[in-house]
C-alpha cells in the first residue's frame, strides 16, 4: 500500500495536472479567439498531454492500492497582451511544475519510496522537453520581434504539432 505522504502529494500533482490542462485549453480559445489556430493548436495538444499525465498519476495511486482524492480546480488566469507574452506565461508554468515534480521526487527519496521514485523518473524527464519545446517558442517569438509575417510562419508550423498519447 502507497504510503500516505506520497498518496497525498501524488493527488495534489494530478490536480496540477489537470489544472494545467485547463490552463492549456484557456489559452488554445484565447489564441484562437485571436486568429492565431496554429498557436492555440499547439496548445490544445498540450491540454490533452496534461490529461495523460494526470491519468498516469491516477491510475499509479490506484494500482498501489491508495485512495483518490481529487481536488478543487480553479480557473486558470492570463492577462497577456501579446503571443510572447503569452508562451512566458506558459514557461513561468512549466516551470513550476517542474519544482512540484521535484517536491514528488524528494519526498519520494525521503520515505524511501523507491517504486514512486522509480515512477516519477519518467515526469522529471517529461518537464526537461516540455521547458525546452516552450523555450524554444519564446526564443523564435522574440527573434520575430513583432515581424507578423514571421509570427504567421510560427503559427503555421505550430498548428503541425501531432498528438501523442501517454499510455495510462
Amino acid at each position: 500500500m502507497i504510503n500516505e505522504k506520497i498518496q497525498n502529494i501524488l493527488n495534489e500533482q494530478i490536480n496540477k495536472e489537470f489544472f494545467s490542462a485547463y490552463f492549456y485549453l484557456m489559452i488554445a480559445a484565447n489564441l484562437e479567439d485571436k486568429g492565431l489556430n496554429g498557436f492555440a493548436h499547439w496548445n490544445r495538444i498540450q491540454a490533452q498531454e496534461e490529461i495523460d499525465h494526470g491519468m498516469i498519476i491516477f491510475n499509479y495511486i490506484l494500482n498501489s492500492d491508495g485512495k483518490i482524492i481529487l481536488g478543487e480546480i480553479k480557473p486558470p488566469q492570463c492577462d497577456c497582451e501579446n503571443v510572447l507574452d503569452v508562451f512566458e506565461h506558459i514557461y513561468r508554468h512549466e516551470k513550476s511544475i517542474t519544482s512540484s515534480i521535484n517536491d514528488v521526487t524528494i519526498l519520494s527519496m525521503d520515505e524511501c519510496d523507491l517504486a514512486t521514485r522509480t515512477f516519477i523518473e519518467w515526469y522529471i524527464n517529461e518537464q526537461v522537453e516540455e521547458e525546452h519545446a516552450v523555450a524554444d517558442i519564446v526564443k523564435r517569438i522574440k527573434f520575430a520581434n513583432g515581424d507578423k509575417a514571421a509570427l504567421l510562419q510560427i503559427d503555421r508550423e505550430l498548428s503541425k504539432r501531432e498528438y501523442k498519447r501517454h499510455e495510462y
